[in-house]
């Protein structure tokens, strides 16, 4: 792991930048002032407890709930395009749930990722770059998609996503619900994403989990950040062990 940026012509440039983002459900605000940087090429950890406001700005990061404050990435700001917008400039998200086509077949849940894409050639490449990445889901390919355990569903969804050719993914609780080694093995893929220069935004109620694998982590309480820094120095915090660890 990597507590700074990763070197390269952008390493002191954000790839996404919140300033004093705030932003709720009617009269109820949830975030609070926020203020994060993602670098590119690295996998930044969001933690928090649930009811922290972790999926919230998640939803504003996608465009599809309204803030105050400032969004950019690659120095544009998103505040006021629309989902299929950012989708559009590389923002994508792996949603909490999957929230696959259970009714369509796995190959056709990869190709509604790619559905923007004009570059044939290159999807029917990164088709079989999925398959290879994910070899259970290549040979599950013409079934239908919710017919698969939850880990498969997991990484439907995660292959989806990258079909999308992402410039920053998104992925809200990964582990829900799964086994650990299944977890692992999604871990794994991350870190071979990432490794691919694929910027990763890690959403994780498993504190451990994600600060044992990210480069940089926030921690969120009550819509706000409170603890921010390199992953391996905040796994050590006694603060953040004490609240989240069992410490």
């Amino acid at each position: 792991m990597k507590d700074s940026p990763i070197p390269g012509t952008q390493a002191n440039k954000p790839l996404l930048k919140l300033e004093n983002v705030s932003a709720g459900y009617g009269e109820m605000l949830v975030l609070r002032e926020l203020a994060l940087e993602v670098y590119p090429a690295e996998m930044v950890a969001l933690v928090g407890s649930n009811g922290a406001g972790k999926t919230t700005l998640l939803r504003v990061l996608s465009r599809v709930l309204p803030c105050s404050g400032s969004v950019t990435m690659n120095g544009r700001e998103l505040v006021g395009m629309t989902p299929d917008q950012v989708f559009g400039l590389g923002l994508v998200q792996v949603p909490e749930g999957r929230q696959l086509f259970d009714r369509m077949t796995v190959q056709d849940n990869l190709l509604m990722g790619a559905y923007r894409r004009s570059d044939k050639v290159a999807v029917a490449h990164d088709l079989d770059r999925m398959y290879a990445l994910f070899p259970r889901l290549g040979e599950r390919r013409r079934q239908l998609a919710g017919s698969m355990s939850g880990g498969e569903q997991q990484m439907c969804a995660m292959a989806r996503a990258l079909m999308a050719a992402p410039v920053l993914m998104m992925v809200d609780e990964m582990s829900l619900g799964l086994a650990p080694v299944v977890v692992e093995q999604l871990m794994e893929v991350l870190a071979a994403i990432r490794g691919n220069g694929v910027t990763v935004l890690l959403v994780e109620q498993d504190v451990q989990l994600a600060l044992s694998n990210a480069d940089r982590a926030y921690v969120m309480e009550t819509g706000r950040i409170v603890h921010s820094g390199p992953a391996s120095v905040l796994i050590d915090d006694p603060a953040v062990q004490r609240a989240y660890l069992g410490a």
